[in-house]
């Protein structure tokens, strides 16, 4: 496919949006003069036309902006600022996803992939339609949330130009610091507080401290791969600034499993961009740290993290008390389960259970995907993710192969404590996981698209 190059792209785009401007200003302005409330219209319907001209003529930049958007959380303090529902936000969050996928795969075409996960929720979801729905379950909701478990995994259906990989991982590896800039912005201005109190003191940024650490965890790794593919200092900076604002966010699953992937990788990857000498640095700071470190947590006990490690919270999420109630709703669907977002259902919000526990999903992925497919639907998915990672990875370079590989094994323990795929933390991170593929599938030659 041939495409002109960058820089006459834009001076063409500069002379369509000229030619266009004066006559746009002049239904603009007689539509202010003859009927305002067009005027409104008109405007959101300019601005929509604009933001879709950008798109297409810059779908790479478009998609680093859209993952950074989506990790600044509007759905929790631009949504209630405006008076609109935070679950339509998330909503238009992910159709604007669709719609950057349907911008790529007009312009670079699709690509084949089989074994994509998201497919596995449309044979649950086609499942449902033929055994039943859970009864407080519509169609239009399952399809909702059909489509919001799709958006994540969408791009790999498309061909992307070269550039779209670098701009979307630089996008993830700056979003927790751009998100922490904007939570103190927003805690200046008494919108928001930047820190907030839950068995401790938690980091928020703009949102809420899960979902801070959620897109802090893709940050670590998309640091660590291209640490390790370019050695560069930067990186290196960004790396341990993404595990500061995962430790304060005092999510403990999301910091361990980090660890845990940092740790081996820096010990069973080779990487000449990296070498072992410049690692054991690191590991002999980390050793020197260490009991500073514990010296100084009896001074900080009020920071959630230190406050969990020095007591016995177990529950914090109310497992032991709503695990029961997926686990019955599973038994009376052992095999088929309820359809797709029955498991976001299950509990009413008005509950008893939902008001004492201020939450009802089940921090358990596994859980939920049995609520809605069963052990079928849970089975196809986990085969599809395993043939997905073992295709895609087989054609990386040995440090995105072994990284990816262990980031997804990551992915996997954590989804035993939390909901990692509903969430637009997950949007964030299979951006950049199918950015790393992207790379890969364009060095193997199967992804050639110009820029």
């Amino acid at each position: 496919m041939t495409t002109l190059p960058f820089t006459e792209r834009l001076s063409a785009s500069s002379a369509y949006t000229r030619a266009g401007l004066p006559f746009l200003l002049v239904v603009l302005g007689a539509s202010a003069l003859l009927y305002p409330p067009a005027f409104f219209v008109l405007l959101a319907g300019l601005g929509l036309s604009a933001a879709v001209f950008l798109a297409w003529e810059f779908p790479a930049a478009a998609s680093a902006a859209w993952v950074l958007v989506v990790g600044l959380t509007p759905d929790m303090w631009l949504a209630p600022m405006a008076g609109l529902d935070a679950a339509q936000a998330v909503a238009v969050l992910k159709f604007a996803g669709f719609g950057l996928v349907l911008i790529c795969l007009l312009r670079f075409g699709w690509r084949a992939d089989p074994f994509n996960p998201g497919l596995a929720f449309l044979v649950m979801f086609a499942a449902s339609l033929v055994h039943g729905m859970l009864p407080r379950l519509d169609v239009a909701d399952s399809l909702r949330t059909l489509a919001g478990s799709i958006a994540p995994l969408a791009f790999c259906f498309s061909r992307l130009p070269r550039d779209w990989p670098g701009k979307v991982a630089l996008a993830v590896k700056f979003l927790p610091l751009a998100a922490v800039a904007l939570g103190i912005v927003l805690a200046a201005t008494g919108a928001r507080p930047l820190f907030v109190g839950e068995e401790g003191t938690r980091l928020a940024g703009p949102g809420h401290p899960a979902f801070l650490a959620g897109f802090a965890i893709a940050a670590v790794y998309a640091c660590l791969a291209d640490l390790l593919h370019d050695g560069r200092r930067l990186n290196l900076v960004l790396l341990g600034l993404n595990f500061l604002i995962l430790a304060l966010t005092g999510a403990r699953a999301p910091l361990a499993i980090a660890v845990a992937v940092t740790a081996l990788a820096m010990i069973a990857v080779k990487s000449e961009a990296f070498p072992t000498r410049r690692r054991a640095y690191l590991f002999i700071v980390a050793a020197v740290l260490a009991p500073v470190l514990l010296v100084l947590a009896g001074h900080f006990g009020q920071v959630r993290l230190v406050h969990l490690l020095s007591g016995d919270f177990d529950d914090l999420s109310g497992r032991e008390v709503i695990w029961p109630l997926f686990e019955h709703a599973w038994d009376q669907s052992p095999w088929l389960g309820w359809g797709v977002g029955a498991g976001k259902v299950l509990v009413p919000e008005d509950s008893l259970t939902a008001r004492l526990l201020g939450t009802t999903a089940a921090h358990n992925e596994y859980l939920r995907i049995g609520v809605d497919g069963g052990w079928l639907g849970l089975g196809l998915l986990m085969l599809l993710f395993v043939l997905w990672a073992w295709r895609h990875t087989r054609v990386l370079m040995r440090t995105d192969r072994i990284i990816l590989r262990l980031v997804l094994i990551g992915f996997a323990v954590h989804s035993y404590t939390d909901n990692t795929l509903i969430a637009t933390t997950s949007s964030v991170l299979f951006a950049w996981v199918t950015a790393v593929f992207a790379r890969g599938a364009a060095g193997s030659g199967a992804n050639e698209v110009p820029v």
